[in-house]
């Protein structure tokens, strides 16, 4: 599966399918929005990545979650900051040749990381704007513990398969 906007649409009736039915835990969150924007190709810009980002994030919060706008502020700036990120784990000459990451071309600790880093602004945002306030430190940080490694795991997967090379 290339990224593709078929591709992008089922993720997300996928994310929308895990956010009705799929309460393990009040621990657990599983995203996997932070693997579609990290994984924008990189000839797209920054503003059209996030407007991206922004109608996939719209879209669960509309038909999964119940408050608007909670996915969109925790994935937003997953969009904004995927060059940067990018750019620091696999360096410049992906900007440069305006290509793609790929668990092929660069490995998959290169690629977990970026993920993870992905996952994990994406979560701190998350929890916070889900009532983190109204939480303690210790659920908060339990909660997005266990969420980033599962997550991680999950969007590995995800961008493995969306950044496919052809062969």
């Amino acid at each position: 599966m290339k990224y593709s906007f078929l591709s992008v649409a089922l993720l997300v009736a996928a994310q929308a399918l895990i956010c009705n039915y799929l309460h393990i835990s009040m621990y657990l969150t599983l995203s996997l929005l932070p693997a579609i924007a990290i994984c924008i190709p990189s000839r797209i810009s920054t503003i059209k990545a996030m407007l991206i980002a922004f109608a996939a994030g719209f879209a669960v919060d509309f038909a999964a979650e119940g408050v608007l706008g909670l996915n969109v502020v925790a994935l937003l700036p997953v969009a904004g900051l995927r060059k940067t990120i990018c750019n620091a784990i696999f360096g410049e000459e992906v900007r440069a040749r305006d290509e793609d990451f790929s668990i092929k071309k660069y490995g998959p600790a290169k690629v977990i990381f970026a993920v993870a880093i992905a996952q994990a602004i994406f979560l701190f945002i998350y929890v916070w704007a889900d009532g983190g306030v109204t939480r303690t430190l210790e659920e908060n940080l339990t909660r997005f513990i266990v969420s980033l490694i599962a997550g991680t795991m999950l969007s590995v997967m995800i961008a493995n398969m969306l950044t496919r090379e052809d062969r």
